[in-house]
């Protein structure tokens, strides 16, 4: 039985697994390693975080992006963008020398068993563990306008689902959204010949501006410091402070995840998009409906009800991580987390959710930590805390007792 089992390879996961080995756990880390940055991100595409701002991490901080870089001889510099393939290959490089080992198989179900829990494979092993770190990412969480939802993937998918675009030349595609993912989809859409118009809800799109210099007057600098999430104190707090963000009432830290760093395009992707990109604003899909070539959406907004027809539409409109979408939790397991209003579970201040010895890292950890949890920057953060609260639960907490309601739950669930 290990110590630690974690679910989930990317760049949470794998900072999770390397403090956790260098802490003397004996772990265990499931998943094929950056997998939503190699097979759900279009070739073509940048990193939008600075790379200074993207390390994984390792407690010695050893292996870090610009190390990996250097070994390569990229260049990697403040304010230029780094392609995405390039932090996919950084991923694979730090799994390789911060992680002893990466089992690549897919976990289908967590459930509770004797000792801990119990992790089941894809090929049907059964591994035990004393603790869980569940590290699955985004893609589980997808969220797609409800008008869209049950038209068939040959017409409608999330802009998650693509490693390329090819398969969308010389057609007619909707990218719905406003964001960083949609921008830079319709960007990378119309460059390959693909007619394409980008459909969102906002009156104007945002666009983030060129950061300041990294180095500049101390005044400057003391006016809007950098930091992991963008210039300004407001993002250094959120970057910088997850700890004391999770001090914060349970509605204001609800509102800032929702709505912090909302959608807006990198300065970089702005004269991709303008003249050269249809966009069609103040406008939310009503209904869609299957034409014999495509889709007929009807719209409303700021200027009316108005229709179009379209081949195919790619939702780029983010992800809602609730406790419901925590796959592969045996669904017993789940219905014993606590989750706050907005519907994401309650995690403590080292990230155990309500249920003792599973730990949440990533996304679906933004309403209790902030933010710096939707970014790779949030990883070195929780990595360093989780462990410790694995740590404190091996060692420190008295055995695990369910409650009355929690053995009743898990006596009347179904066999796997």
């Amino acid at each position: 039985m290990y110590d630690l089992l974690v679910v989930g390879a990317g760049p949470y996961g794998l900072s999770i697994a390397s403090h956790a080995a260098a802490a003397g756990l004996s772990v265990r880390v499931l998943g094929r390693p950056m997998a939503s940055w190699r097979d759900h991100m279009p070739r073509g595409m940048f990193l939008k975080s600075e790379p200074w701002a993207s390390n994984l991490s390792d407690p010695e901080g050893r292996w870090r992006l610009d190390v990996y870089c250097a070994f390569r001889g990229l260049p990697v510099r403040h304010a230029e963008p780094l392609p995405l393939e390039v932090f996919a290959e950084y991923g694979l490089w730090f799994a390789r020398n911060a992680v002893l080992e990466v089992d690549e198989r897919t976990v289908t179900r967590v459930a509770p068993g004797t000792g801990g829990f119990e992790a089941v494979t894809e090929d049907g092993e059964t591994l035990g563990a004393r603790t869980v770190a569940l590290a699955v990412g985004v893609l589980p969480f997808t969220e797609i306008p409800g008008p869209l939802r049950r038209l068939p993937p040959a017409l409608v998918s999330h802009s998650s689902h693509h490693a390329d675009l090819d398969r969308f030349r010389d057609q007619d595609v909707t990218v719905v959204g406003g964001g960083q993912a949609a921008l830079e989809t319709a960007a990378l859409l119309a460059e390959q010949g693909t007619r394409v118009r980008v459909l969102a809800r906002a009156d104007r799109l945002c666009w983030n501006d060129v950061p300041p210099p990294w180095e500049r007057p101390w005044w400057r600098a003391a006016r809007t410091p950098h930091s992991g999430l963008g210039p300004g104190w407001r993002n250094w707090f959120y970057a910088e402070r997850p700890g004391l963000f999770r001090r914060l009432p349970e509605g204001t830290r609800t509102r800032i995840a929702a709505g912090a760093l909302g959608p807006a395009g990198a300065w970089w992707v702005r004269e991709r998009i303008e003249h050269r990109v249809e966009v069609l604003l103040g406008r939310e899909i009503v209904t869609a409906r299957e034409v014999p070539d495509g889709l007929r959406l009807e719209t409303a907004g700021s200027h009316g009800a108005q229709s179009l027809r379209t081949g195919h539409v790619i939702a780029a409109t983010g992800f809602r991580a609730t406790r419901d979408r925590l796959r592969p939790l045996a669904p017993e397991l789940r219905a014993l987390l606590a989750a706050g209003a907005d519907g994401a579970p309650e995690v403590g201040p080292e990230f155990e959710s309500s249920y003792p010895g599973l730990f949440l890292a990533g996304l679906v950890t933004a309403t209790g930590f902030g933010p710096a949890m939707r970014f790779v920057h949030g990883a070195t953060f929780t990595a360093g805390t989780l462990v410790r609260g694995v740590r404190r639960r091996l060692w420190d907490a008295p055995p695990r007792v369910p409650s009355p309601a929690a053995t009743a739950l898990l006596l009347e669930a179904p066999l796997p």
